[in-house]
């Protein structure tokens, strides 16, 4: 932590399809002084996008829509133009999710200040002045390429509402986060006042206060996750233990393969990097937000795993150091390269 300039890192490791242990490091706000425990908050930057994954696979299962549908057949609010590119073959949800719909945004989610007046999801996509990044446009046809998009993670963010007609940050509650027992994770943009109490502060890349103590994520699906690592091992243990037929609070043994099964182009599922390392296959992601870092990573069968977030700039390396350790103590058959970006 110190080499890295990390001020907080919070850990939990997974172990057969139970959380082993969890501990928090260090410091989790620098002005404070507060210490990380396990129930620190952090933000999990782009982990927030196999969660949301998740909601938008409930939504497959409870019949709102399909995984191969025609986005536009999905969303009431916006209509994403894919002119010549979609001629043969449309952006569906299931390409969104995957990063082969053919979107070209291209670019990262810096946040916003605290004081920052805030787009909304369409202005997002549409570019709009109060957005702080281009907007979404077709680059390709759908699933000839991968390209990483947060862009087509934010129109699922807003197919989700359609279909829902309600609020994404009550959807990803009701249909993610309380069945699976993440009672310390929230979508709200920007964090309630009762949850920023628990909140780590952005660090930079020497473990400095950046000013504001977080940025706002109004791309929720996106970016805007609030959670802890035991929270997020819940969820990789509810994917795991729900491949193998032993639970179903959120999804079918059927729908949560779609998670992690490479749709034929690139390396992601359905909002999980898949890798095979060695003999093992394994589901991931990583995230890197505004002062904050992290990790995930899980085997598909086997019942182990970790996370690990961090509240500093440079806290990728500390999470790469802190994952070869954790499976060096444990002795997995398979030993894992770092995280796919995030």
């Amino acid at each position: 932590m110190d080499e890295y300039g990390v001020p907080g890192v919070s850990v939990a490791v997974i172990r057969e399809f139970e959380i082993h242990w969890a501990k928090g490091y260090g410091v989790a706000d620098v002005e404070t002084g507060a210490m990380v425990d396990t129930e620190t908050m952090f933000q999990a930057a782009s982990i927030s996008k196999p969660v949301t994954a998740m909601a938008a696979l409930k939504a497959v299962q409870d019949r709102l829509f399909s995984l191969d549908d025609d986005i536009n057949d999905v969303l009431e609010s916006w209509e994403l133009d894919g002119g010549e590119f979609t001629r043969d073959r449309p952006v569906t949800p299931r390409s969104l999710m995957s990063h082969v719909s053919g979107l070209g945004d291209g670019f990262g989610f810096p946040g916003y200040a605290p004081t920052d007046p805030l787009p909304t999801t369409v202005q997002i996509l549409d570019g709009h002045e109060l957005s702080n990044v281009g907007p979404v446009f077709m680059e390709r046809p759908p699933m000839t390429f991968m390209e990483y998009s947060g862009g087509g993670v934010t129109v699922m963010q807003l197919a989700i509402a359609d279909a829902r007609g309600r609020d994404f940050t009550d959807i990803m509650r009701d249909d993610v986060l309380e069945p699976i027992g993440m009672a310390n994770s929230s979508f709200a943009q920007p964090i309630t006042p009762e949850n920023d109490r628990n909140a780590a502060r952005a660090h930079d890349g020497n473990g400095r206060s950046m000013g504001p103590k977080w940025h706002v994520y109004p791309e929720q699906a996106a970016a805007g996750l609030w959670t802890t690592p035991t929270d997020l091992a819940r969820f990789a243990i509810e994917v795991q233990k729900s491949a193998v037929g032993e639970s179903n609070r959120v999804l079918s043994r059927t729908t949560v393969q779609e998670m992690l099964s490479p749709v034929g182009v690139g390396s992601y599922a359905v909002g999980f990097a898949v890798s095979r390392i060695g003999e093992g296959w394994y589901f991931s992601h990583g995230g890197g937000n505004w002062g904050f870092r992290c990790t995930l990573l899980a085997h598909k069968v086997k019942g182990y795993g970790f996370v690990v977030m961090t509240n500093g700039q440079q806290g990728g390396a500390l999470t790469n150091e802190i994952a070869r350790r954790v499976q060096a103590a444990y002795g997995w058959d398979s030993m894992a390269e770092p995280v796919p970006r995030g």
